[in-house]
């Protein structure tokens, strides 16, 4: 089974942007799901964007969207997020996931079709 391994994060200014990196490494096969979450104390993870990387279209949740974008690089198998207009909602530990028995851009946006996930790095939004 491959790895996943999210850089970036830290505190930012309620109204500012952070850009969220994940590479995933180790995976025998090239077509996935991959996407990024949030979780907060005491409430179930999230999805916060997602794609499938045999193609179609991109998955933004409700509440991000119009201010993130996901973008992916096929030759380094990265994620990369970019968080603009920042809410102190935001703030949540932040993971990039794989979903390997994710078949399709409409699978993006359940939780329960990811299996490999990253440690998970913390966003502050702040004022």
């Amino acid at each position: 089974q491959g790895e996943v391994v999210e850089s970036g994060g830290g505190s930012v200014q309620v109204g500012g942007f952070l850009r969220l990196s994940c590479t995933a490494s180790g995976f025998s096969y090239n077509k996935y799901c991959m996407g990024w979450f949030r979780q907060t104390p005491g409430k179930e993870r999230e999805v916060v964007a997602g794609l499938y990387t045999g193609g179609g279209s991109l998955y933004y949740a409700d509440p991000v969207k119009g201010r993130c974008t996901i973008s992916h690089d096929s030759a380094k198998n990265t994620l990369d997020l970019q968080m603009n207009s920042l809410k102190f909602e935001d703030t949540a530990v932040y993971y990039c996931a794989v979903g390997t028995q994710c078949y399709g851009s409409y699978y993006t946006r359940f939780v329960e079709r990811y299996n490999v996930w990253g440690q998970g790095t913390q966003v502050t939004v702040t004022s």
